[in-house]
């Protein structure tokens, strides 16, 4: 049994005072002192781990200034405010000790766009691809382009003058800001727009904050003219943070926007924007070039600029192998074949943009021609040419390989802490060659990418953190890059902001830091504004790149035999692709509906990793709790007590953890889609068996997990137990165990209609009898209690449409499948269902008929959980339908295709197996059917998630986002297909809407023709 693990208490003092008197006060937002809150607002997308002493959500810019006000009185002079967004910085920008100030939660609305004007004025939270959304159906984007774009906030692009992709082109945030407001650090809501003199001096003539900062800004500025010629490097992507060199713009206006992009929050709290708009381009080419090493396609970008690219982007062999392992891969591998020689050991990938076709056929043929005439120069291997589609596929890929990165196996996984240098483009080769060797030197791995037209490359060295003779890395590598990057007339800092790097900047500035130093006095007097970063004043301290805690050494308590087996939780590295901003993305549907990070992948393996540190804390090994058995009869009166404990308030961080695990739906888009392939359905049942070891189950938990078990019962009661289910009593009893409705039983009465159809229950013996021409036409069906008992004519049309194609169906023994057991972390008896039921399928799959499932989520627990709990080599191999049947109708010519549908997929088929949606594509084009796969989100339901009372309303709000939207179109639900069985029941329940599945569209199709159009007997193609 787990023991108590009381969290933590925020750390008393000056911060914890300045929460509660905001609190007390006329603050709208939210304020939170709890420990996981802190915890996972304690990390971005760095090395470093900063628990703040308090969180603030600020509803409106007017809270914003409420918080500033306070800090202004004299006796919170010693508080210290970090405002964060999307929380991706990798240099800890956002990482505070204080209060953290988070303007993404409630500050994300999109307050006006003007098409004509090609501006929008936006809150600091907006996501960057949501302000793109927005804009496109005006032919607009915001056109900074970054990796981390579906989770970026604008705010943060603003705060670290992001830019990214196509910089050269279209430069950086700086340059597209027309207005800031900002507020300062008296609590001044200043608006900051590019000013003539006339307008500066009127400023500076005022009496109050902004005013001085205006005075001081010109007058340092006036002063340091020459030294800024002197010191500020000319690059493309020129210095984040303090750019004093564009303090005066082309028109030469003064504009104080040029200093506050890239500030970081230490000179105020940027809170809305208004953006400049271009249009977007409405012909694309992408040429993917392949090179035998990543040398040749460094060398090669230069002569690559001659043909007017808008980017190039290299992506390196290291990131090109990892992608090859995700599921990203399956949608472009196509534009990267492999050579004679192998895998391409580099790419590079020149897009050519245009409003006219002209614009992008011209280069484009000029750029092949060349191509051809040098042949392998440079180490060219070859090259594809995506175009339309395919191109946003492409980018994915590359976006990416940030996150890729972390997924390279071993204790050392590739970090950031030097990862964004830029030098000029034509010595980018040389620098990255020396860094290389210098790398190389120490033994270290690591991959690179980046943005080669602008002369910036990404690099992030493999080092095991958690190993104390490995951290000193941090600082010898970072030094000998700064070196570098100075040697080659480049920059430490090329696009990702300074954070704790900016212990480099006195060295770098020389004699103008002290006017950065002033410029920093100016806007915040009393250091109180993200202090130690870009600047201090007098006499103060910049933070180091080894002086603060780090994750690594956070981790270190654990013993490694708990790391690995909690791997998930534990190398999650922060790139946090799961809090997309897409409604459409299967990840992460709990974190779109409620905006907590608490409730995201991220947010659940931070959470995990410090309960597994508090748990070893208190003396007790995770691994040997779980190896026991929780459900002895002695533990009961110990678990009631506890269970009491938690209903009189008794406080336990397992509490909180266990919020952030109940709040996940189980949908598996986590195991798919992130790059590091943290899958936090397992994560979650594991801990909550634990949890329950020391508390008591609700009953829901045993219902639902015994559910499978007893619906054969009920259905032998079918009239009974819908008379009862579907009355008034009914429901207010399945309401107060904590349930909503309950599906009604399916009346067909299955026996009579198999009987009818000849369709027999399988055994081994039955299977091996059968003839090989018998056997190559047969499958079995392997049969999910949901279908078979709620949705009994799909059932049987599934079976009908085998029978027309001139093959014969058998049914499996119906035994539970123990996916619900799962969810709810009942691990033991999970394992003992998942063992009986495996050696029923794995006997009848030895015979060589293959087994096939019809829901996908049921389906997919053979290939995920079963193999986690019984090792792969006794997990049934239980095909998908469309699986099964691609390979059957590969050799049919295309039909003239009559009618097309819209195919929603379940979210766990459409990112634990990529290409089956595709397969049903492709057997409807045998069919003569079109189908179009909608990109849709989660719909809520999720298995369980959606059944639960306290759940149902996230659930709802879940649905309406993806889901209901697609399905509230001109064409409603008339043409919508649904695979998952959780997906139509949350249909039918919130829209009343009854969605057939595929095959009932197949078997529809072929009854319409009479079965005239379809190839039978040998026609048929048998697996392998």
């Amino acid at each position: 049994m787990i023991p108590r693990i009381p969290p933590p208490p925020a750390p008393p003092g000056i911060d914890r005072a300045f929460a509660e008197a905001l609190r007390a006060g006329a603050f709208d937002g939210e304020v939170s002192l709890s420990h996981g809150d802190r915890t996972v607002l304690a990390t971005d997308n760095s090395i470093y781990q900063l628990p703040p002493a308090a969180i603030l959500y600020p509803r409106h810019a007017e809270d914003v200034q409420r918080v500033m006000r306070l800090a202004a009185e004299p006796r919170f002079a010693g508080v210290h405010l970090a405002a964060r967004g999307g929380g991706t910085g990798t240099n800890a920008q956002s990482l505070t000790t204080g209060v953290v100030v988070d303007l993404s939660r409630h500050m994300n609305r999109i307050l006006e766009i003007d098409p004509a004007g090609r501006w929008a004025r936006v809150e600091a939270g907006v996501v960057k691809d949501q302000l793109d959304a927005a804009l496109a159906p005006h032919g607009l984007l915001f056109a900074p382009e970054l990796s981390t774009s579906n989770r970026a906030t604008l705010g943060g692009m603003v705060n670290t003058d992001a830019s990214g992709q196509g910089s050269c082109v279209h430069g950086k945030t700086r340059d597209h800001v027309l207005e800031l407001a900002t507020v300062l650090a008296d609590g001044t809501l200043w608006r900051s727009s590019p000013m003539d003199d006339e307008e500066l001096a009127r400023v500076k003539a005022r009496g109050d904050h902004a005013g001085a900062v205006h005075r001081a800004l010109d007058a340092i500025h006036r002063d340091n003219e020459e030294l800024v010629r002197q010191h500020f490097p000319r690059l493309n992507r020129c210095l984040t943070g303090y750019d004093l060199a564009h303090v005066r713009d082309a028109r030469g206006r003064f504009d104080l926007n040029s200093v506050l992009c890239g500030s970081e929050g230490t000179l105020g709290i940027v809170v809305e924007a208004k953006l400049n708009a271009v249009p977007l381009p409405r012909h694309t080419a992408l040429v993917c070039l392949r090179y035998g090493n990543f040398d040749g396609a460094l060398r090669d970008a230069p002569a690559l600029m001659g043909f007017a690219p808008s980017s190039i982007e290299t992506v390196d062999g290291t990131v090109l192998d990892l992608a090859r392992k995700d599921i990203v891969w399956h949608e472009v591998r196509a534009f990267f074949p492999d050579d004679p020689e192998g895998p391409a050991q580099a790419v590079n990938l020149i897009e050519l943009v245009g409003q006219t076709p002209e614009e992008v056929e011209e280069p484009l043929t000029r750029l092949l021609a060349a191509l051809a005439a040098e042949g392998g120069a440079r180490g060219r291997r070859g090259h594809t040419v995506a175009r339309g589609a395919d191109v946003k596929r492409v980018w994915s890929m590359r976006k990416k390989g940030v996150g890729l990165l972390g997924n390279r196996p071993g204790e050392a996984r590739p970090i950031p802490f030097v990862e964004d240098t830029a030098v000029p483009p034509a010595h980018l080769a040389d620098y990255i060659a020396e860094l290389r060797a210098a790398l190389d030197a120490r033994g270290l791995a690591y991959g690179m990418f980046g943005h080669v037209d602008a002369g910036v490359l990404h690099v992030r060295p493999a080092v095991d953190m958690r190993d104390p003779a490995q951290e000193p890395l941090i600082r010898l590598v970072t030094d000998e890059v700064a070196r570098l990057t100075k040697k080659y007339d480049g920059l430490l800092w090329g696009e990702h902001g300074k954070g704790v790097r900016s212990e480099y900047a006195p060295a770098f500035f020389g004699p103008l830091y002290p006017a950065l130093q002033a410029l920093k006095v100016a806007f915040d007097p009393r250091n109180q504004l993200n202090p130690g970063k870009i600047a201090t004043p007098p006499g103060g301290q910049l933070l180091t790149i080894d002086g603060l805690p780090t994750r690594g050494q956070a981790e270190r308590p654990i013993p490694i035999e708990t790391r690995h087996s909690f791997e998930g939780a534990l190398q999650c590295n922060g790139n946090a692709l799961c809090y997309d901003f897409d409604a459409d993305s299967a990840m992460c549907p709990s974190w779109k509906a409620l905006r907590d990070r608490r409730h995201s992948p991220k947010g659940r393996a931070v959470l995990l990793r410090e309960w597994l540190r508090l748990l070893v804390g208190a003396g007790r090994d995770p691994l040997a709790e779980e190896r026991r058995s929780h459900s002895a009869i002695w533990t009961l009166p110990l678990r009631a007590a506890h269970t009491l404990g938690r209903a009189l308030g008794r406080r336990d961080f397992s509490h909180e953890v266990m919020e952030a695990m109940d709040g996940c739906l189980s949908c598996k888009a986590c195991s798919g889609q992130c790059p590091i392939k943290v899958d936090v359905t397992e994560l979650r049942s594991r801990f909550i068996g634990l949890y329950h070891g020391r508390f008591l189950r609700p009953l829901r938990d045993h219902l639902i997990g015994r559910l499978e078990s007893v619906l054969p019962l009920l259905a032998r009661l079918a009239p009974v137990y819908n008379a009862v289910a579907g009355s008034a009593v009914g429901r207010a009893l399945v309401r107060l165990v904590g349930l909503t409705s309950v599906p009604l039983l399916s009346r067909v009465r299955f026996g009579r209609e198999l009987a009818a159809r000849g369709v027999e229950v399988a055994t081994p013996a039955a299977l091996r009898a059968l003839s090989p021409p018998e056997r190559a036409r047969s499958v079995v069906i392997v049969q999910d209690a949901f279908t078979r008992y709620f949705e009994t004519g799909l059932v049987l049309d599934v079976l009908d449409l085998l029978r027309e194609l001139g093959v014969r169906p058998w049914l499996a023994p119906l035994r539970p499948n123990g996916k619900a057991l799962h969810i709810h972390g009942f691990r033991f008896a999970f394992g003992r269902a998942a063992a009986k039921n495996a050696a029923v399928l794995q006997g009848l799959g030895s015979t060589g008929v293959p087994l096939v499932g019809i829901d996908p989520a049921m389906s997919l627990t053979y290939r995920s959980e079963y193999a986690g709990a019984l090792g792969k080599e006794r997990a049934p191999n239980v095909l998908l339908l469309q699986e099964w049947l691609a390979s059957h109708v590969s050799s049919w010519p295309r039909a003239q295709v009559q009618r097309t549908y819209r195919l929603l997929g379940h979210c766990t088929e459409r990112t634990n197996a990529p290409a089956s949606l595709g397969q049903w594509q492709a057997v409807f084009e045998r069919f003569g059917l079109g189908l179009r796969i909608e990109a849709v989100g989660c719909c809520g339901m999720a298995g369980t998630y959606g059944h639960l009372a306290h759940h149902r309303d996230t659930s709802t709000a879940i649905y309406r986002m993806s889901w209901g939207r697609h399905l509230a179109g001109p064409a409603g639900a008339t043409d919508a297909l649904a695979t998952g069985y959780s997906c139509r029941s949350q249909a039918k329940i919130v829209d009343g809407i009854r969605i057939p599945h595929p095959a009932q569209a197949l078997l529809r199709q072929l009854r319409a023709r009479g079965g005239q159009a379809v190839p039978r007997g040998d026609a048929i193609e048998a697996l392998p």
